[in-house]
């Protein structure tokens, strides 16, 4: 089979976890997005709001793509602008790291490094704004928008939650997967509540970030958390959300590594603790799939480093009972999530929302892959 390098997006395996993992309990399956060619599952949507873009002709020939991101969603946009012919401009910010600052410059994107942070304590504000502010004034530039742009959880909702469900016929009793902009839980979760309501629906989040509520502060998980709850995900389909600390993200995604021959970043590593908890109080037969958004080669400075874990006060060490401890110990943050909405409108506004991004989701919306009654709110 011969194909281009971005059709090869998509179709990942979900690998099981038998060292960490016992027979007597629920059965973890991780759905692996290391396989997709960008390193991550943000392939999947870069893809879907470039081809959208496209058709619609906000983006053409020789045009600029601008984007504020942590990492991820910036490589596989600047490896589609290579793959396209795209010139990508990418705003990221101090805790992204070296091999993916790497990574962008390989595929020949131009990086902006935003030093200020806003009034959370993070940088997404101060880099969304700036990136808005390119767009401007960039002729024939195009903001994909990954944070405020509906079609980011649709793309989730036409592919990977298929996938999902496809590769698990027998069905699965809880679905786990990390926030940020919310794109893959809230496309996966609205998926799943329509043709398998029966799911539970579980949302990781990090100690410090906002968007299933409580005060914002620093934190050092890459790849998750926001101040305030994204317009991709509508909190009704998600039924239970926990905080992970950074700690216990990284020797997490290091116990994966080292016992199991697994490879993920700390977010991932996060959800993946998540899932042995809710496995230790499921039957075996019974499935937990819980998404591994990218492989840990992008954090080999910080997360396989051990001078810098032991900077950060962490420990470097944990075998698989540890972990399993740790998993039996934790508690949910809500068991009622869309209590704890945070959704900002004011935000459109105040960091100039992109008005292509407001007619986009306006269409999406006015489709049928919203139902009436969202607890979205798009002004």
């Amino acid at each position: 089979m011969i194909v281009t390098i971005l059709e090869t997006i998509g179709n990942t395996p979900l690998i099981t976890i038998p060292n960490s993992n016992k027979a007597d309990e629920g059965q973890v399956l991780l759905k692996y997005e290391r396989y997709n060619p960008g390193g991550s599952i943000k392939d999947r949507a870069a893809i879907y709001l470039i081809h959208e873009a496209e058709r619609r002709g906000l983006l053409k020939p020789g045009g600029t793509i601008i984007e504020s991101s942590s990492g991820n969603f910036g490589i596989s946009l600047a490896m589609i602008g290579a793959a396209k012919g795209y010139r990508v401009i990418v705003l990221v910010d101090p805790k992204t790291t070296n091999a993916n600052l790497a990574l962008l410059k390989g595929f020949g994107a131009e990086v902006i490094v935003v030093t200020e942070q806003d009034d959370s304590g993070s940088y997404h504000k101060t880099r969304i704004s700036l990136a808005n502010k390119l767009a401007r004034e960039i002729e024939n530039s195009y903001r994909p928008d990954q944070c405020f742009n509906l079609l980011n959880s649709e793309a989730h909702y036409k592919s990977t939650a298929r996938e999902i469900m496809d590769s698990c016929p027998g069905g699965m009793k809880a679905f786990i997967a990390a926030v940020s902009t919310g794109g893959q839980l809230g496309g996966i979760s609205k998926y799943l509540k329509t043709y398998a309501p029966d799911v539970q629906i579980i949302g990781v989040d990090a100690v410090g970030s906002a968007i299933f509520g409580g005060h914002s502060d620093s934190y050092r998980i890459p790849g998750i958390g926001l101040g305030w709850t994204p317009v991709n995900l509508d909190m009704e389909f998600v039924d239970c959300a926990y905080k992970i600390a950074d700690e216990q993200a990284f020797l997490t995604a290091r116990a994966f590594a080292r016992h199991e021959g697994v490879l993920m970043g700390p977010s991932s590593g996060a959800c993946a603790l998540v899932a042995l908890r809710v496995a230790q109080q499921l039957a075996p037969g019974d499935r937990v799939v819980c998404m591994v958004s990218d492989g840990g080669e992008r954090y080999i400075q910080t997360l396989f480093n051990d001078e810098w874990m032991e900077q950060q006060g962490f420990a470097t060490a944990a075998d698989t009972e540890t972990i399993r401890t740790m998993a039996r110990q934790l508690q949910p943050w809500s068991m009622r999530p869309s209590d704890c909405s945070n959704y900002r409108s004011d935000l459109l506004d105040s960091l100039e929302v992109p008005d292509s991004t407001l007619r986009m989701n306006s269409e999406v919306l006015n489709r049928e892959y919203y139902n009436q009654g969202s607890s979205i709110y798009i002004d």
